[in-house]
């Protein structure tokens, strides 16, 4: 018992957890840190991965250049552009980005994801009718930052400030509209069972993953013309 007890001291203190005088060294200050620490991995885990899967599925969803959701009678367009961010929690490497006008649809970012890693930042294009908009989006709230807005028509200031502030109210409800179609495709049976895998092979390079991609776009508008009658 005695052996044991001491095997463990001297682990503790080389774990920096007691000084040479066996008591606790002031690592335990640290307590607050450690739960902060707990948190973010309960964020991470919990919205902020939600929200990088939701990004990174609008990324193998967005590559066919179909619309992907109906707006106001109108489909919505989206494109990956510029910079994307790429993290994940475990790994040789957890945060990547990549620059260049196609840079998200290349294969380096596909071989990254296929290791394990979910885009975490993008600049975007959404096309709807003949508008489009601009944003960076965030996986952690899903903020949008740094929006360009499609050219103002109004010429009096006190106009162009409401159309400015119509624009704005647009451009979140397409984000909203796109978030709330991923959260049915993520709560239904058919994500673990059709939609990984489908991305798994479009992350790998594989045809049938673009083919995947073309009949699940296919089937959704099926879908959405017999809701609307």
């Amino acid at each position: 018992m005695a052996g044991r007890e001491q095997a463990r001291a001297e682990a503790a203190f080389m774990r920096g957890d007691v000084g040479v005088d066996g008591g606790a060294t002031e690592e335990k200050q640290d307590e607050a840190e450690a739960e902060k620490g707990k948190a973010r991995e309960a964020l991470l885990r919990g919205r902020a991965y939600l929200g990088r899967e939701f990004l990174t599925w609008l990324l193998w969803r967005s590559e066919s250049g179909d619309p992907l959701v109906e707006y106001e009678n109108e489909g919505v367009k989206v494109l990956y552009m510029g910079r994307v961010v790429l993290r994940g929690v475990a790994g040789d490497v957890t945060e990547l980005s990549a620059k260049g006008t196609l840079a998200p649809y290349s294969e380096q970012v596909k071989h990254s994801l296929d290791r394990g890693l979910l885009v975490s930042q993008a600049r975007l294009r959404f096309t709807h009718g003949e508008k489009e908009y601009e944003a960076t989006v965030d996986s952690e709230f899903l903020d949008v930052r740094a929006a360009k807005l499609p050219a103002l028509m109004s010429e009096e200031e006190d106009d162009q400030l409401s159309e400015r502030l119509f624009l704005t109210e647009q451009l979140a409800a397409m984000v909203d509209a796109l978030v709330k179609d991923f959260l049915a495709v993520r709560a239904g049976r058919a994500w673990s069972k059709q939609v990984v895998p489908a991305m798994k092979e479009w992350m790998r390079g594989d045809e049938k993953g673009a083919d995947a991609l073309s009949k699940a776009a296919r089937a959704k508008g099926r879908e959405a013309r017999a809701a609307r009658g």
